[in-house]
C-alpha cells in the first residue's frame, strides 16, 4: 500500500476508535491515537499475516505491550479481516471478548496478553529466540509506551537480545512523552533512547511516527542491520489527529463528552 492508502486506513481507524471509547465510556484514547498510524503500517503494509489462519507457524508476531491501548489494536484487526468490524461495538461490554487489554486466548491476532507493562519486550525476546532456534525466517515486532521503558524487565530484555543478536527483533517506541498523571520528564526521564539502546548494542532509528512513508522504510526487511536487534523511536503525539487532546496528559484515560466528540469525528472527517 502507498503511504497515502496507509493514511486512509488510520483516519479509519481512528474515527471507530473514538466510536468505540465514547459509546463504552471508557478508554485509553490519547494513546491509542497516538499508536495508531504505527499500527496500521504494521498491519497493512509489514507483517506477513493471514486473518484466515493467525495461528501459521511462519507468521510475523506482533506484540501491543502497551496494552491499554487495546481498543485501537481491535479495530486494526477487525479491518485487517480477524475479527467481525460490528463486534466493535461491544468493546468493555460484559462477556465481550474484547476487554481493557488484549486476551490471546479470546481474539484472534493477538499474540500475548499484555496490561501489566513491561512484559511485552521480554516475550518478544522469547519469540525471536525461537525463531532463530528453528532457522525460521519470521519476525517479530514489539510496540511500547516511552514510560514503560522506565519499566527494568524491558532493559533486562534489551540486554538479552543484543547478547544473541536478535536482528529479527524490532521494538518500537511510542514517544509521544506522556504516561498517566505526567510528562516523561517530570517521572523518570528515560529519554533521549537512542544513545542508550546503542551503548547496549542495538541499530537505532528516529523517526515521525506519524509519518506513514517513514514508518513503513523504518519497519522494512531491507532496514535489518545484521546482527542487532532495530528499535525505532517513534516521535509521536498523544490525541493525534484532536486539536483538543494532542498533546494533552489529561487525555491518556479519559472519554469526550457528546460535544467533544462531535468536534474529534468533524476533524477527523476533514483530515481526509
Amino acid at each position: 500500500m502507498t503511504p497515502n492508502e496507509l493514511r486512509v486506513i488510520a483516519n479509519h481507524i481512528r474515527r471507530r476508535d473514538l466510536q468505540a471509547v465514547f459509546e463504552a465510556g471508557a478508554g485509553h484514547i490519547g494513546g491509542e491515537m497516538s499508536v495508531t498510524d504505527i499500527l496500521t503500517a504494521l498491519y497493512f503494509r509489514i507483517l506477513s499475516i493471514d486473518p484466515a489462519n493467525p495461528d501459521a507457524p511462519d507468521r510475523d508476531r506482533l506484540i501491543l505491550s502497551k496494552g491499554h491501548t487495546a481498543c485501537a489494536l481491535y479495530v486494526t484487526l477487525a479491518e485487517k479481516g480477524f475479527i467481525p468490524k460490528d463486534e466493535i461495538s461491544t468493546f468493555l461490554k460484559p462477556h465481550s471478548r474484547l476487554n481493557g487489554h488484549p486476551n490471546r486466548t479470546k481474539v484472534p491476532g493477538v499474540e500475548a496478553n499484555t496490561g501489566p507493562l513491561g512484559h511485552g519486550l521480554p516475550i518478544g525476546v522469547g519469540m525471536a529466540m525461537a525463531a532463530k532456534l528453528d532457522k525460521a525466517d519470521w519476525r517479530t515486532f514489539v510496540v511500547t509506551g516511552d514510560g514503560e521503558m522506565q519499566e527494568g524487565s524491558n532493559w533486562e530484555a534489551i540486554m538479552a537480545a543484543s547478547q544473541f543478536r536478535l536482528d529479527n527483533l524490532t521494538l518500537i517506541i511510542d514517544h509521544n512523552r506522556l504516561q498517566q498523571g505526567a510528562r516523561l520528564s517530570d517521572t523518570n526521564d528515560v529519554a533521549p533512547f537512542a544513545p542508550k539502546l546503542e551503548a547496549f548494542g542495538w541499530a537505532v532509528e528516529e523517526i515521525d511516527g506519524h509519518d506513514m512513508a517513514a514508518i513503513s522504510a523504518a519497519l522494512d526487511r531491507s532496514a535489518i542491520t545484521p546482527g542487532k536487534p532495530k528499535c525505532i523511536v517513534a516521535h509521536t503525539f498523544k490525541g493525534q489527529g484532536i486539536s483538543f487532546m494532542t498533546d494533552d496528559v489529561a487525555w491518556h484515560h479519559k472519554v469526550p463528552s457528546a460535544d467533544q466528540y462531535k468536534q474529534a469525528m468533524s476533524e477527523l472527517e476533514e483530515a481526509l
